[in-house]
């Protein structure tokens, strides 16, 4: 079968200038995409030979169809330049809901009811699965209990999310969860070792405690809001991992527990140090988790690890230090991973 589309091959440098040129010329072809022909020239996709564009070849090929973004989708839906302008870059997918942050949208340009809902209709024709747009807002207090609104769909924040194996049961709209922690929920599977004992004192609904459960894991969960302790429940059931994790509802500081490793997944978790080093026996892992400016990480919390070890003659030694994503601007959610051995007078970093 003979290929059934033309494009134009022009040299790397001169793709922008030429596919402007084909553009005007009405011979480009928006619906196709764009891909390298060889190492030195890239096919762009036409409708017709060009007359005026100076390009090396037309080709016959099959490129394949360019799949439809927001943008495409508002301008279908005849949505205004100047909302598609404003609109947000970048959302993220939960389970049945999509998430979007609308808080980068400059005062200038903010975005109005209707805008937003027109957008938010757009996301849902873009991801088929989804059926509520969720917009997120602000973080609040130390127990971190999210704000923000409905802006499309069925309006139920409540869905149940999958990642690599691992389900969450939760509501968007009472309970944190940062699509950029993926990685790490997924490392905390992978680092933890079958039969360790486990300490997490800050759980949640079982971000990294499900992890480590399902990896054979036997954990500590402590968790202070009485929501996301009924929901570390609920998970640990729908994971199969009930016998494997103790769900402590209260404040950490009063858990009595000895463990081979605590995690400390909370920004401000520095401020528990001496609990966690209460709980953690001689050789043991702790990872320390904190936002911090990009210019003091990972410094500030290794420098504040070593001031909670102080004059315990306990050796610290670092293991690795993770950038897990952005938290703000100019401010980088990492983790501190140490090993704490036993007592000596020759502590160091």
């Amino acid at each position: 079968m003979s290929p059934s589309g033309k494009a134009a091959l022009v040299r790397k440098p001169d793709a922008e200038r030429a596919a402007a040129a084909l553009e005007a010329e009405d011979v480009y072809d928006p619906s196709r995409r764009v891909d390298a022909h060889d190492a030195e020239r890239i096919a762009l996709p036409i409708t017709d030979a060009p007359e005026t564009t100076a390009v090396e070849a037309v080709i016959e090929t099959d490129l394949p169809a360019r799949k439809r973004g927001l943008e495409d989708i508002l301008r279908s839906r005849g949505v205004s330049d100047a909302t598609i302008e404003a609109a947000p870059a970048s959302w993220a997918v939960i389970g049945s809901v999509v998430v979007v942050d609308f808080g980068d949208v400059s005062a200038a340009r903010q975005l109005d009811t209707a805008a937003r809902t027109a957008i938010g209709e757009a996301l849902l024709e873009l991801h088929g699965g989804a059926d509520t747009v969720f917009a997120r807002g602000g973080i609040h207090g130390s127990r971190r209990d999210p704000s923000g609104s409905v802006v499309a769909g069925v309006g139920d924040t409540e869905t149940v999310h999958t990642e690599h194996g691992t389900t969450y049961a939760l509501d968007l709209s009472e309970t944190m969860f940062s699509p950029g922690n993926k990685a790490e929920r997924a490392r905390m599977g992978e680092v933890v070792a079958s039969g360790e004992r486990v300490f997490d004192m800050f759980a949640g609904i079982g971000y990294f405690v499900l992890p480590m459960a399902r990896a054979g894991a036997s954990v500590t969960a402590a968790e202070i809001d009485a929501e996301s302790h009924r929901r570390l429940v609920e998970n640990a059931q729908r994971n199969g991992v009930s016998d494997d994790i103790d769900a402590v509802h209260g404040d950490c500081r009063s858990v009595e527990t000895t463990a081979d490793r605590v995690v400390m997944g909370y920004y401000d978790a520095y401020e528990y140090l001496d609990s966690a080093l209460d709980a953690l026996r001689p050789n043991g892992v702790i990872h320390l988790h904190e936002a911090a400016p990009e210019a003091v990480f990972p410094d500030r919390p290794i420098g504040r690890l070593r001031a909670a070890v102080g004059g315990t003659g306990r050796t610290v030694d670092v293991l690795d230090t993770h950038r897990i994503k952005s938290h703000s601007a100019g401010v980088v959610h990492g983790v501190i991973d140490a090993r704490v051995g036993s007592c000596s007078f020759n502590s160091r970093i």
